[in-house]
């Protein structure tokens, strides 16, 4: 992951080269004469990689020396990764080649030169990476929500019958309260995009343009590197941050961080739910970006005009009683597990506190017999410093 944010990172630089000589576009337009804006041609709009790599011999030469110099480094540290491993094995019968296939982030056949295949690759392995996020993130919602419940019901158990009745019929109340909410438009529905041009843009209603709102929300002069994922966002392009702040209107029906009855990590799962379902419906060949040509294709189905009906989370289960079992059985072991290293813990503090204090007692003992010693020979008429004096306490000691 190191080597492919640096790399991603010197894509930057090389793409900022590149952007000078791509076709300008508006950074900011003024939606009172939005309606006058032509659209962009769908027709010309292609693939960022694809066009980018019509642009790779206009990169500098210090910015391709440095990719360049970066892909060899990182070609060079898998193939000594695979070396390690190899020789661990003690198996020299197995294809460098073969094994290098399973970085798929970068052209190990060519080694020396980073090219716009390399680009793709790159390209594609995060949008894997991201792909994984979000599948790990519905996981760990999934949990939450196992967790909130199983601690509700273990706080339950502490109550008398009449303070777990109070407590059930509070539950149910402020479910009831979060339930009684505006209807929640169908994400990426007309209606929906309709809400946004007249809440968030300013515009009549009756003036909505899918093509004109398109272009307002997909046609912004940005870049965006992060550790996971990178694309240019320009001249007609809706990614998928852009998509979810599409839907902050229908969420804010649905939460408000002042209720008490409202979560604000279900809110966060809903965005997420809205923005793999209007995926899902227009992002055809899966590149995570909509195109204005795959956005019109959406609009002309029935599902933009006449959608279903969105069922948000307080409408659907998380999970089954038969899950929560299991996870409170999987935390009945790891509880179980904790409590043997705590005692395993305890007991080594213990045996450590009587180590200590008979170390002290030996101590004390010793300045004891030294005090004994040096009272006897005073009695004696000897100096302690006589020499050979310490020796015979040590000896005696």
């Amino acid at each position: 992951m190191k080597w492919r944010t640096i790399l991603l990172q010197y894509c930057f630089l090389f793409i900022t080269c590149v952007l000078t000589a791509l076709e300008a576009v508006p950074i900011d337009i003024d939606k009172t004469k939005v309606k006058n804006t032509q659209p962009v041609d769908s027709a010309k709009i292609e693939p960022p990689s694809g066009r980018l790599s019509k642009e790779l011999d206009l990169v500098s030469h210090h910015v391709r020396t440095k990719l360049d110099e970066l892909k060899r480094q990182e070609v060079a540290r898998l193939r000594m990764l695979i070396k390690a491993k190899l020789d661990s094995l003690q198996d020299t019968g197995i294809d460098h080649h073969a094994l290098l296939k399973q970085f798929d982030h970068l052209n190990h056949l060519n080694p020396d030169k980073f090219e716009s295949t390399d680009l793709d690759m790159l390209i594609k392995a995060a949008t894997s990476d991201l792909e994984h996020y979000d599948k790990a993130r519905h996981e760990e919602f999934k949990k939450y929500e196992m967790m909130k419940e199983h601690e509700r019901r273990e706080y339950l158990k502490t109550l008398n019958e009449e303070k777990r009745k109070e407590e059930e019929s509070k539950f149910e109340e402020m479910k009831k309260k979060h339930e009684n909410h505006p209807k929640v438009n169908h994400p990426g529905s007309k209606d929906q995009l309709k809400e946004v041009w007249e809440e968030a843009d300013g515009l009549d209603p009756n003036d909505f343009d899918p093509k004109t709102f398109f272009k307002l929300h997909g046609d912004r002069f940005d870049i965006n590197i992060n550790i996971y994922f990178f694309y240019v966002n320009s001249d007609g392009f809706l990614d998928e941050q852009e998509l979810e702040a599409l839907f902050t209107k229908e969420l804010e029906k649905v939460y408000d961080p002042k209720n008490e009855e409202d979560d604000m990590v279900e809110m966060e799962e809903e965005r997420l739910r809205m923005r793999e379902h209007v995926m899902n419906e227009v992002d055809t060949n899966k590149d995570r970006l909509v195109t204005l040509e795959e956005f019109l294709k959406a609009t002309e189905k029935k599902e933009f005009l006449e959608p279903d009906s969105w069922e948000t989370l307080d409408q659907q289960q998380f999970f089954t009683e038969e899950e929560l079992k299991e996870y409170e059985n999987l935390i009945s072991v790891q509880e179980i597990e904790l409590k043997k290293k705590a005692d395993e813990l305890q007991k080594q503090k213990e045996e450590l506190q009587r180590q200590h204090e008979q170390l002290e007692a030996q101590k004390l003992e010793y300045h004891q017999v030294v005090v004994q010693q040096m009272e006897q020979k005073k009695l004696q008429g000897i100096s302690p410093s006589v020499p050979g004096g310490e020796s015979k306490i040590q000896s005696h000691i």
